[in-house]
Order: structure tokens, then C-alpha cells, then sequence
């Protein structure tokens, strides 16, 4: 053992000890711990015109749960997705969340056009960056290489609103291939399998991109193009008051660069509170397909749904990740849409059927398992990664892959909110601490 291992495990007792604060002390003193109600409502913290939830409305003077809603700059993700039918959106939604308004044709050309252009990365940028140092940690290799591209930046620390512009498209533009390429370099380096580094297209959208590079033969058919196009979409942004974009107006705010903004994102987004959790899905649903012998069998499933529940089975958390949300209170808007698509590529795919009938039987139980067990006034609904993971897995995504696809998706909405932070404050965003220190006589 090391000194300095020997000095942590000596000492981590005693850091423990003075850092504990008795959260009693929360309630008497008014502090909203995590910036949160007693009853889970966000404390408010900014405005915004980018995005809204709405999770409860009026019905004769009393606040109500309803049905869950998600607005972007005006207009409901629903109608967004229904506008499109199979036009592929990324692009369209990205100048709504960006620009406030929705483009015209010429207006979408010209930023197609842009974004399809800027997908170009340095010369050896890949090999010299991302081949260097490759890891499981895809999310980590994508922060090396923002921070990396920084260096081939002239104006890197130029903070006027049409520099971040350009510097966010980029980033936008370029996330895909740093996912990828991380993701070819760590298959290959570290796990002995072939490696494919292809070049993006400009003529081809975001999400036909991502599945060209992803894939060694870089085939793709039209659902899934539209699928991934549409779960990127969802996930671009939500409701302004999720972790990493507050984290990104805060960077922001202090007056940092595009780059150090977009990493201190993406340190957030990685957290197991925050992306991280569709990945506890998937370990989760890997876990109850090996002790489920009968996927069609409700009761069957409700059992081992109750065990884990019960803390006895999983990783005895007594968490079901992919039910319930700390927003929707009755259902996610999302959800519905992606639950949609996954009956179709099911259907696609002339495969999965199985998958498909553990994951309704999953929905069927599982609310009702939870609610019982926590009192819960209703059952939880499911969330997006309830079906955003499952797309993904038949998508044939590696599971190191699934927060980098959010954070392809989720860049958008970070820029969005830099830009807005840059044009309407001048203020640091310092939040105050209420100090219980013991002082000494």
C-alpha cells in the first residue's frame, strides 16, 4: 500500500465525521436540499425561453397532476413529431432550440449545409487524440477530445454571441465521431476487435451519420435512421431545470469558454443520477432476463419485479430504473412516442417479440409493485429510459454507448442555454450556503 492510500484509509473516518451535516438541519433553517421541495418541485433558479414541463395544471383553483407535457420554444414535442412524419428532424428541432423559431426550407438547407461542413475534424485529430488514450468511459474520451479541439481554436476565449454560436454548432456537428471513434479505438485496443473509422457524409442527417459510423458496413434502413432521429430529438433538452444544462448556464455565467462549458456538461450528464441511470436500466434488464425464465408470464415477472422491489434480488437498491420521474407525475410525453417505434422495429425486425412482451409485462406490474411498497398515491408511469434503452439495445448499440448518444442529443440543449444565458445575464450564478459550523472558544 501506498503512503498516500494508507493516509486515505486512515483518515476517511474522520472526513466523514466533520462533514456529516444532520438533515433535520434542512428543514429548520428552510434550505431546499438538491434545490428541491419537500414535494420534489424544482426551486426555481432562472428564466427561460428554450423549453417547459408541465406536470400539473389548475382544475377549480387546486394544482392537479396531468399528463405530462414537453414544450420546445412554443411548441409541444408531440406536435413536433407528428409534424415531421418521416422526415428525419434533428437538424429542423436543433434550429428551433437554437434560434427560437422554426426554419423555413431555405433556412434549413443553409443549416444542413452548415452543420454537414463543420463534421470535418483536424488532421490526426483522431489518431493523436482519441486513438491515444482509448477507454470504456466513452463520455470521458469525448470530454478529452472537446477540451482537445479547444487547442485548434484561434478564438477559443472569445465569448461574443456569434463566436459561441459557431463554436457550439461545431461541437454539435462533431460529437457523433468523437463517440464513435472512442467507441472503434476502445473495441480494438482494449477488447480485441476490429476497428472502423469512417468518414461522416455532410449530405447525411445526424442520426444516419451516427449509424454509418457506428456500423462496419455502415448500412441502416429507414425506421431505424428515424428512430434514432427521433430519440435524439426527445432527448435534446428538458424543461431548462435538469442538472447538466443548469450546469452549463453556471460555467456560463463566470464568464468560461464554449469548451470548459460543454465539458463541465458532459461531467454532469455522465453521473449516475443524471445519463448514467438508462445504463442501470439496461444491467437491470439483463438481470431480470437471467432469472425470468418465462418472459410471456406476468405472474412470473411480477415475482421477481417484487423481489427486487424487496431488495432481495438486483443490486438491492430496491429501485425498477425506467418507472417513475422526478417531474411527470402521471406519464412522460416521451415515452409514449418511443414506445410507439419499438412496436414498429420489433415488427421490422421479425425479431425481439419476446423482448417486447417482458417489457409490457414489466409495465403492467411494476407501477402497481412500487406504489404498493412506497404508499405512493399512484403508480409511477415509465419513463423515457424505459424504451429509449430497449431501442437502443435492438439498435445494436454497445451499452458504453447509450450516454454518449444523450450527450449527442443533449449538446443542443446546452448550447441553447449558453447563448441564452450569455444574451440575457451579466451575472455570476452564486448560490448561498447557510453555514452550521461548530465554532471553536
Amino acid at each position: 500500500m501506498s503512503l498516500i492510500e494508507s493516509f486515505v484509509q486512515n483518515h476517511v473516518d474522520l472526513l466523514k465525521r466533520n462533514d456529516y451535516i444532520d438533515p433535520s438541519l434542512y428543514k429548520e433553517y428552510g434550505v431546499k436540499s438538491g434545490l428541491r421541495n419537500e414535494d420534489g418541485k424544482g426551486v426555481l433558479a432562472g428564466l427561460t425561453n428554450i423549453s417547459q414541463i408541465i406536470s400539473e395544471k389548475n382544475v377549480d383553483g387546486k394544482k392537479q397532476p396531468c399528463d405530462g407535457e414537453l414544450w420546445y420554444r412554443g411548441h409541444r414535442i408531440n406536435e413536433l413529431i407528428e409534424d415531421l412524419g418521416d422526415e428525419l428532424g434533428f437538424e429542423k428541432i436543433a434550429y428551433l432550440l437554437i434560434m427560437g423559431v422554426l426554419p423555413d426550407d431555405k433556412e434549413l438547407a443553409e443549416f444542413k449545409t452548415v452543420l454537414g461542413e463543420a463534421r470535418t475534424l483536424p488532421a490526426n485529430f483522431t489518431r493523436d487524440i482519441i486513438m491515444e488514450a482509448p477507454t470504456g468511459d466513452i463520455m470521458k474520451s469525448m470530454m478529452r477530445s472537446i477540451l482537445a479541439y479547444s487547442y485548434y481554436d484561434h478564438n477559443v476565449l472569445d465569448n461574443s454571441v456569434g463566436n459561441s454560436l459557431r463554436q457550439c454548432l461545431e461541437m454539435i456537428s462533431t460529437f457523433p465521431q468523437f463517440a464513435a471513434y472512442a467507441y472503434h479505438s476502445y473495441n480494438h485496443y482494449k477488447k480485441g476487435g476490429s476497428m472502423y473509422i469512417h468518414l461522416p457524409d455532410p449530405s447525411l442527417s445526424a442520426a444516419e451519420n451516427l449509424l454509418s459510423l457506428l456500423r462496419p458496413d455502415r448500412k441502416y434502413t429507414p425506421l431505424e435512421a428515424k428512430i434514432l432521429d427521433t430519440a435524439l430529438i426527445l432527448h435534446m433538452e428538458h424543461g431548462g431545470g435538469n442538472n447538466s444544462s443548469f450546469t452549463a448556464r453556471v460555467v456560463t455565467s463566470a464568464g468560461s469558454d464554449t469548451y470548459s462549458t460543454m465539458t463541465a456538461a458532459m461531467a454532469s450528464l455522465k453521473g449516475s443520477r443524471h445519463g448514467g441511470a438508462n445504463l442501470r436500466f439496461i444491467s437491470m434488464m439483463s438481470d431480470i432476463r437471467e432469472h425470468v425464465r418465462d418472459w410471456y408470464d406476468r405472474d412470473e415477472v411480477a415475482a421477481y419485479i417484487q423481489k427486487i422491489v424487496n431488495k432481495e434480488a438486483f443490486d438491492r437498491t430496491g429501485l425498477i430504473y425506467g418507472i417513475g420521474h422526478a417531474v411527470y407525475t402521471i406519464s412522460d410525453p416521451r415515452k409514449i412516442i418511443l414506445k410507439d417505434y419499438l412496436r414498429q422495429l420489433v415488427r421490422e425486425k421479425g425479431c425481439f417479440d419476446d423482448e417486447l412482451a417482458l417489457l409490457e409485462n414489466m409495465e403492467a406490474v411494476a407501477p402497481g409493485i412500487i406504489a404498493k411498497a412506497r404508499n405512493l398515491p399512484q403508480p409511477p408511469d415509465p419513463n423515457i429510459d424505459f424504451y429509449s434503452g430497449a431501442l437502443y439495445y435492438m439498435l445494436d448499440v454497445p451499452p458504453s454507448l447509450f450516454i454518449a448518444f444523450f450527450a449527442i442529443a443533449r449538446i443542443v440543449g446546452w448550447s441553447a442555454h449558453r447563448l441564452e444565458e450569455l444574451i440575457t445575464s451579466n451575472k455570476i450564478i452564486r448560490p448561498a450556503y447557510k453555514s452550521v459550523m461548530k465554532t471553536e472558544a
